[in-house]
């Protein structure tokens, strides 16, 4: 071989080995490029400000989470309220509702024209006087307990009460018809009678009788009643209007008395007691105003 002159047959292990020094700097050189781009590509969107933040430090921000809204709780759907079926009581002695005669007469203001009222604290018809005493608006409101106490539209209430000194008109006051009315109730199942706070006799808690019957067009004598029975009257509102000077016999006879020796009230339970006991509030210059439900049976 001549000196200076390129190699060119080193035989067959010389040119595999030499091939393969070729493949290298090959897998070399794409590599390289790889890293170039990507560097360059990198830069590129450094300059342009892609997902990162101006200034010499940056900082990753945290997405605040958006509240998932509590949810608002429904609204447990509430009785309008608990009631009581009334417990039968006596109509007493003196209930002018056809049931029983004074003087040898039947008596019946139900049937008089003019019976229908809310006012009760005068007579009407022939009779002209009117019941002193310290005024009272009682609301009562009629409902049926088997239907969740639905109110009973178009029902006739009539309820009558004695003096404040214990006596009751067209009996031990044959002369006037007063403390005595009918009243229908309205959509609500409510009728609201003005009258006089009831004075106490001997023998009997406070009390105020009332029947009730199914339409006003039978409200006109005894038989068609559907419920006869009393409201006790609550105790403070006794003790203000007692110690008052019209009402001085009253309050001898009701320290002798309470609802659980009365021999009305006095079989009951405490609960019927209290639904049958008006809810009242006011005083002796204003008067008392109450608020009482009667339960039926429908």
């Amino acid at each position: 071989m001549t000196q200076g002159s390129e190699p060119h047959d080193h035989g067959l292990m010389h040119d595999l080995e030499r091939m393969r020094e070729l493949a290298r700097e090959t897998i070399g050189r794409r590599r390289t490029l790889r890293l170039l781009f990507s560097a360059s590509g990198a830069a590129l969107i450094g300059a342009c400000g892609g997902g990162g933040s101006s200034g010499s430090s940056s900082s990753t921000s945290t997405a605040t989470p958006t509240p998932t809204p509590t949810p608002t709780p429904t609204p447990t759907p509430t009785s309008s309220g608990s009631c009581v079926t009334d417990p039968e009581e006596t109509n007493g002695p003196y209930p002018a509702d056809g049931s029983n005669s004074s003087n040898g007469n039947v008596v019946n203001v139900l049937d008089d024209t003019g019976i229908v009222r809310t006012d009760i604290r005068s007579s009407f018809g022939s009779f002209s006087g009117t019941a002193d005493g310290i005024t009272m608006t009682l609301t009562i409101t009629v409902v049926n307990v088997n239907s969740g106490c639905a109110a009973l539209e178009g029902y006739a209430v009539y309820i009558w009460h004695c003096t404040r000194d214990g006596l009751y008109s067209l009996y031990t006051v044959p002369g006037e018809n007063y403390l005595r009315g009918v009243g229908v109730t309205d959509a609500n199942g409510q009728i609201t009678f003005t009258s006089i706070f009831p004075g106490c006799y001997d023998g009997r808690f406070p009390h105020i009788h009332f029947e009730v019957y199914p339409s006003l067009a039978r409200a006109t004598s005894y038989t068609n009643r559907v419920l006869t029975s009393q409201f006790a009257m609550p105790t403070d509102a006794c003790n203000t209007v007692y110690a008052t000077s019209g009402y001085s016999s009253s309050k001898t006879n009701f320290a002798k008395i309470t609802t659980s020796s009365d021999n009305v009230f006095g079989d009951n339970s405490s609960a019927q007691i209290a639904a049958m006991t008006p809810t009242m509030t006011g005083d002796i210059t204003n008067g008392f105003t109450g608020t009482v439900t009667v339960g039926l049976a429908i």
